[in-house]
């Protein structure tokens, strides 16, 4: 059975992001104009230096994320959204998003297809495993369900991407997570980030 990884991009206080999110500042006050761009600088602005990394992120075989990642969309589904990422999002795999209010699958192009959970974590994990065939399941986002799935013991592997500056309010990982015992793996730094893999142990 492949490993169940949560992946993330956090400031060095741990947010991954700020106050206010809206439709039209989805990481709210980050920084910068809300878009992400100054937390996600290291995928975007240097991609070669991080190649290792976000070829990392391409090579898990389902994924699992909050309805908060996947959109603005609150309550009922009241209009046709498909995620920030466009008709081809860059997931090419089933993607699990955990959900209040039902909604039949959504086909994108490139084999992405958004299914959506209404039976909790542990469904959206069952599914996904069993959807990755043996391969690596990665739980995307944001904070709020990493945070659910490190304290619900269901974590193989945590790999923070770690940027130089704080944001001091907001979403931030591990909130309400009882302690952990985590093994250090790998760490390496870049201009813009330090990338850190840890073992969840307990």
């Amino acid at each position: 059975m492949g490993k169940v990884v949560c992946d993330i991009t956090v400031t060095a206080d741990g947010y991954s992001a700020g106050l206010n999110q809206s439709e039209e500042r989805p990481f709210g006050d980050d920084g910068g104009d809300g878009s992400g761009a100054q937390l996600h600088a290291w995928m975007f602005d240097t991609p070669d230096e991080n190649r290792a990394e976000i070829d990392r992120l391409a090579a898990a075989k389902a994924f699992i994320m909050g309805r908060n990642m996947f959109g603005p969309v609150r309550g009922a589904w009241d209009r046709q959204w498909n995620g920030w990422w466009g008709d081809n999002p860059p997931f090419h795999a089933p993607v699990f998003v955990l959900t209040h209010h039902a909604r039949e699958p959504q086909p994108m192009d490139g084999g992405t297809t958004y299914y959506f959970v209404t039976d909790g974590i542990e469904s959206a994990l069952a599914q996904a495993r069993a959807a990755a065939g043996g391969g690596e399941v990665l739980i995307h986002g944001g904070a709020t369900t990493i945070n659910q799935y490190l304290a619900a013991g269901l974590v193989d592997e945590l790999r923070l991407h770690i940027v130089p500056f704080t944001l001091g309010a907001g979403t931030r990982v591990f909130d309400g997570v009882p302690p952990l015992k985590l093994e250090q793996v790998t760490s390496r730094a870049a201009s813009l980030v330090t990338h850190v893999t840890y073992r969840v142990l307990s």
